[in-house]
């Protein structure tokens, strides 16, 4: 009885001989982002739209705001899971674009500083 399952565990171990096949290279298409990267991608652009929303409020807000505005939407349009922080950079690009018209006015320039 030894000796069978020696050799059966001899020969369960060698590797089957294999027939080396042709295979013809298949070009793969790039991969289509899956749900939980289209998810994190989202929610990192709420968190952007939020820091550049707070920047916007001290330095070039006339670029800050509508970057932030932007980043906002598209958050918010994919579904993110950080609505409030998106929500938050909408409302900050929002009140970059109206700081900057009020110290527009006040200026009467179209930059305005301390």
């Amino acid at each position: 009885m030894e000796l069978t399952e020696r050799t059966h565990l001899a020969t369960a171990t060698k590797p089957a001989a294999t027939k080396p096949t042709a295979t013809k290279p298949t070009a793969t298409a790039p991969h289509a982002p899956t749900r939980a990267t289209g998810t994190k991608d989202a929610d990192g652009m709420a968190v952007a739209s939020f820091i550049l929303g707070l920047l916007g409020l001290l330095v070039l807000n006339v670029f800050l705001g509508p970057i932030a505005i932007a980043l906002a939407s598209v958050a918010l349009w994919r579904g993110t899971a950080r609505r409030g922080r998106a929500f938050l950079g909408l409302g900050l690009g929002i009140a970059d674009l109206l700081v900057l018209v009020a110290f527009m006015q006040f200026d009467s320039t179209v930059s305005w500083n301390f």
